[in-house]
């Protein structure tokens, strides 16, 4: 089985964002259910706002790939702009749907592998995704698809994640050095050990190299909720970026 089926076999068992410990017992769908994801979301990941800047794209025409729980979407269709969306899962898809819909929005959606779009080139203003490319078989022909869709001067915005981190190292102590395996690489524990089968992390410098058919890339590391988790709060506020586990993304065409 290929690793994008194992990768769709997982997320199928829930959207990103929507385990137990975050929804509790609300009805699947509801509009609790939703608020408490959002909530929760832009509690620990505050700083999406600021790197996706959703207001300024209004009337844009905007393709997310990897639209998860459908709560970044809902900024973009708050936003004003003409969504599009992708996903490799149906659960993702049938839950957007029902999420935008609950606000009185609709979007372009569509279940498919991001490795091969469906849409003509030069189509997007913007192409946005949040921690997905990295569960990606070949992320390196999701970045080329996103190129490729994107008009001259369109934007890719998105996050993947970064190798060197505090949440890369506690995963390598738990899973490596605990275990007496202290051989085992960063990536080697993150392939096998964080969410789906096939997890990737990435340097600043590799990310650059992977976005390299793009005019301009801006990479900048993001220190997290995940890396901070556990530690003492008078640590946790002078822990540089440098030492985070997501690396923002913005790249013009």
């Amino acid at each position: 089985m290929s690793i994008n089926s194992l990768v769709r076999g997982y997320w199928e068992d829930g959207a990103c964002g929507t385990d137990a410990d975050i929804v509790g017992t609300t009805a699947n769908q509801s509009r609790e259910w939703f608020e408490r994801i959002e909530q929760h979301r832009y509690t620990v990941e505050p700083y999406i706002h600021s790197v996706a800047q959703f207001t300024l794209y209004h009337g844009k025409k905007v393709l997310e790939v990897g639209v998860g729980a459908g709560t970044d979407h809902l900024q973009w269709a708050r936003a004003g702009a003409q969504c599009f969306g992708v996903d490799l899962t149906d659960e993702a898809i049938e839950t957007t749907t029902a999420h935008l819909a609950l606000h009185g929005f609709e979007s372009n959606l569509q279940r498919v592998d991001a490795e091969t779009l469906p849409f003509e080139d030069d189509t997007f203003d913007v192409v946005y995704s949040w921690g997905v490319i990295h569960h990606s078989d070949a992320p390196e022909r999701i970045i080329s698809e996103i190129h490729r869709v994107l008009k001259p001067g369109g934007r890719f915005i998105g996050m993947m994640y970064g190798r060197y981190s505090l949440a890369t190292l506690r995963v390598w102590t738990k899973n490596a050095l605990l275990k007496g395996k202290p051989w085992r690489s960063f990536s080697d524990v993150l392939y096998h050990h964080v969410e789906s089968l096939g997890t990737k992390a990435y340097t600043v410098r590799e990310l650059a190299k992977m976005f390299s058919k793009f005019r301009t890339v801006s990479a900048r590391k993001i220190i997290t909720y995940y890396d901070k988790k556990g530690l003492p709060s008078f640590i946790s506020r002078i822990l540089p970026d440098d030492m985070g586990w997501f690396v923002a993304l913005r790249s013009t065409k």
